[in-house]
């Protein structure tokens, strides 16, 4: 297929990749031409604007960092809203508010193209090695139509209408942050009573404790980067969201809303361009124990 993908951050940008690998033709934008240059070595073309992507593609993949950057590709000056017509389909891998989710596909549809919600997780190795998972909302028939280009991203969950897929994913990273924030206490709370750190993490991979926090992001505590792929900064925009969307839905989540002060203290403290484990590094500190651990703990961005 002919697909445009704008966005080739960390994690657009490994899984653009994917789809060149997979066999289609890419044109590709973003803010930074530099990051594109592996995927036109791989004969992906260059797109200066969104619309210049968009033209004459049979999908439009965007992953951005936030609702305003996606809400200016989309109605901006050469924004897709100018060039998307009947036959395309536009999905948005961008995490928002399920509201700007509908909003936006409600404008794309208008022009009478598809238009399907599909933010990501899985962090950056997930992206590299195609098992990004994708939260996909909107048209049941169009995700059909096109999940083989998908899935060569990774799994592809389909999650209903419109909006669906943007709220799934505020609830999975609504999840990463009060577990993350958790198995900082925990180890802190093990090590400082006694337990040998590597122990206790063995031990904290089984059972009731086992999370895929656990296993994925303890070895950059570990290590001591506390993961620089993912931002305080990118955190908080993700928690404010996610708060955010608690109240509209009229649900307390007490521990949500505690988990969002600790990531606002770390980010305070530590700079917001630090990783997104330094809410850990909190807990290490008031406690004064450190949760370095030796061995070869290979990031897994380079995985």
């Amino acid at each position: 297929m002919r697909i445009g993908f704008v966005g080739l951050g960390t994690m657009g940008g490994a899984a653009a990749l994917n789809l060149i690998k997979g066999g289609h033709q890419l044109a590709v934008c973003d803010l930074d031409p530099k990051r594109a240059e592996e995927h036109i070595k791989l004969g992906a073309t260059w797109a200066a604007t969104p619309a210049a992507a968009a033209w004459r593609a049979d999908i439009v993949f965007t992953m951005v960092f936030g609702p305003s950057q996606i809400e200016q590709i989309i109605r901006g000056e050469n924004g897709l809203l100018s060039t998307l017509g009947p036959g395309q389909v536009w999905v948005d891998m961008t995490t928002k508010k399920p509201e700007l989710a509908k909003a936006l596909a409600s404008e794309v549809i208008h022009t009478g193209a598809q238009a399907i919600d599909a933010p990501v997780t899985g962090a950056v190795d997930g992206a590299r090695t195609g098992n990004m998972s994708q939260f996909a909302g909107g048209d049941e028939e169009t995700v059909a139509r096109i999940r083989p280009v998908m899935e060569l991203m990774g799994p592809l969950h389909y999650m209903g209408e419109s909006g669906c897929g943007s709220i799934t994913k505020l609830a999975s990273n609504q999840l990463w942050a009060i577990h993350a924030t958790a198995m900082g206490e925990a180890l802190v709370m093990a090590v400082k009573s006694g337990v040998e750190l590597q122990r206790a993490w063995e031990a904290l991979k089984i059972g009731a404790s086992e999370s895929w926090c656990m296993h994925h992001d303890a070895p950059s505590v570990f290590a001591g980067h506390y993961d620089p792929s993912f931002t305080l900064d990118l955190c908080q925009k993700d928690l404010q969201l996610i708060v955010a969307a608690c109240d509209d839905a009229g649900t307390a989540a007490p521990a949500t809303r505690l988990v969002a002060d600790r990531f606002e203290e770390a980010r305070k403290r530590y700079g917001g361009d630090k990783g997104e484990l330094h809410v850990v590094k909190l807990e290490e500190e008031a406690a004064g124990v450190s949760l370095r651990l030796e061995g070869d703990w290979i990031a897994h961005w380079d995985n």
